[in-house]
């Protein structure tokens, strides 16, 4: 079935339509990779210029709900949203903004011990780290 076979499907089976602004939406959280909610608007708007944030908002929301985005706080600004098969941990440099990306099994020691310590299961593809990236620590020594 293809993306918008499946997307239209999923919405029908909880009694809602498919409408070419939640597609649009969708295709831009995918084409972009990571974006705030400004930036999916921006993008939506090259195709359609009176699609408003408040739109994208609510298809964001829904989209969420159905599993189909993610959201992620990479600092202190709007959240980002992803594709839900866009996984990976987050790396956010508190200083100067950087957002790297490391695979979800980086997590995996201290997964295990979450759960054996505390029976807590971390879902790590959804999750950022806040901390100092390598070259703003070298700035600090040098």
């Amino acid at each position: 079935m293809s993306d918008q076979g499946s997307l239209r499907s999923t919405l029908h089976q909880r009694g809602m339509r498919m409408t070419p602004q939640r597609q649009l939406v969708l295709d831009a959280v995918r084409e972009l990779g990571h974006a705030t909610p400004e930036q999916v608007c921006k993008k939506v708007q090259e195709t359609a210029p009176t699609i408003n944030i408040t739109t994208i908002y609510r298809a964001l929301d829904l989209l969420e709900q159905l599993g189909l985005v993610r959201h992620t706080h990479l600092g202190h600004g709007a959240p980002t949203y992803s594709a839900e098969e866009h996984e990976h941990v987050h790396l956010a440099c508190h200083r100067c903004g950087r957002i790297d990306e490391v695979a979800t099994e980086t997590m995996d020691d201290l997964a295990e011990r979450l759960r054996r310590e505390h029976g807590f299961a971390l879902d790590a593809t959804h999750l950022a780290l806040s901390g100092t990236c390598r070259e703003c620590q070298e700035a600090d020594i040098g």
